[in-house]
C-alpha cells in the first residue's frame, strides 16, 4: 500500500509505465452526495416500509454497489428504489463536487490521460447529475451499474470503461471510497486507489490494503505525468 504524502512511495511511475486512463467511482470520490442520500433513503424507508429508524448506516457500509442490490443484501424491499432515485433527482441541486476535483480532471485531460466513471448509480442518473455539475464533458464515458452484467464488485463495470477507452488494465487505474470499488478494481487488473476524502470506513479500507491511498483529489497527480505520445 502506498500512501502518496511518503515521499517515498515506490509507485510514482516512471513517463513510460505511466496511467493513460483512470476510471472514478462518483459518490464519495467525484461529488459529496451523502447528506442527499441520507434523507433519500430516509424517505423510501418511510414510504415503503413504515415507521422507525431507517438504517443508513448498514445502508453505507455498501456503497458502491447497484442500489438494488443493497436491499436484497439488507433484506429490504426493492419497491424502495423508486421512491428512492425520485428523492434524489429531487435533491440533486444539494449535490456538491469535493474542492479541487474540477482542477484535478481538467489537468489529467491536459495531460492527456482518458477519464471515465463507473458508478454504483444508474448510468443515466450519473449522466443527468454530472451534467448538472457542469462536468460530464470531462469524461469519456459514464457507465452505470444498469449498464453491465454484474455491478460492483465485480469487475464488469472497469472492464467495460477499459474496453471503450481502449485500454489494458495495466495502464489504467481505479479510484473509489468503498471496498466494493477495490475489489472490482482488483478483480479487473488495475491499481487499486483508495480515496479517503469524502465519509468513508478508513480503517476498513486501509485494512483492505489497497495499493495507493490519497487523502486528497491532487494528490492523485503525483501517480500520472503526462501521457507519451507515440
Amino acid at each position: 500500500m502506498t500512501d502518496t504524502r511518503a515521499s517515498e512511495t515506490g509507485l510514482l511511475p516512471d513517463e513510460e509505465h505511466a496511467p493513460r486512463a483512470v476510471v472514478f467511482d462518483l459518490d464519495g470520490v467525484l461529488v459529496d452526495s451523502f447528506d442527499v442520500m441520507r434523507e433519500a433513503f430516509t424517505v423510501a424507508y418511510a414510504e415503503v416500509v413504515g415507521p422507525g429508524e431507517p438504517p443508513f448506516r448498514e445502508y453505507n457500509r455498501h456503497l458502491g454497489r447497484y442500489f438494488p442490490d443493497i436491499m436484497t443484501i439488507m433484506g429490504l424491499p426493492l419497491e424502495m428504489e423508486e421512491p428512492f432515485v425520485r428523492e434524489s433527482y429531487r435533491l440533486a441541486h444539494r449535490v456538491r463536487l469535493f474542492p479541487g476535483v474540477v482542477d484535478l480532471l481538467e489537468e489529467l485531460r491536459d495531460r492527456g490521460l482518458k477519464l471515465s466513471v463507473a458508478t454504483g448509480k444508474s448510468g443515466p442518473r450519473a449522466r443527468s447529475l454530472l451534467e448538472q455539475l457542469g462536468v460530464l464533458p470531462l469524461f469519456d464515458h459514464v457507465i452505470g451499474s444498469d449498464e453491465v452484467a454484474r455491478p460492483k464488485p465485480a469487475p464488469d463495470i472497469v472492464l467495460r470503461a477499459l474496453d471503450l477507452m481502449d485500454s489494458g488494465a495495466e495502464d489504467a487505474m481505479m479510484i473509489g471510497d468503498a471496498l466494493t470499488d477495490l475489489a472490482s478494481a482488483r478483480s479487473a487488473g488495475v491499481t487499486a486507489v483508495a480515496a479517503l476524502w469524502g465519509e468513508t470506513a478508513e480503517e476498513e479500507m486501509l485494512a483492505a490494503e489497497p495499493d495507493v491511498v490519497l487523502r486528497a483529489p491532487a494528490e492523485l497527480l503525483e501517480l500520472c505525468p503526462p501521457v507519451l505520445i507515440g
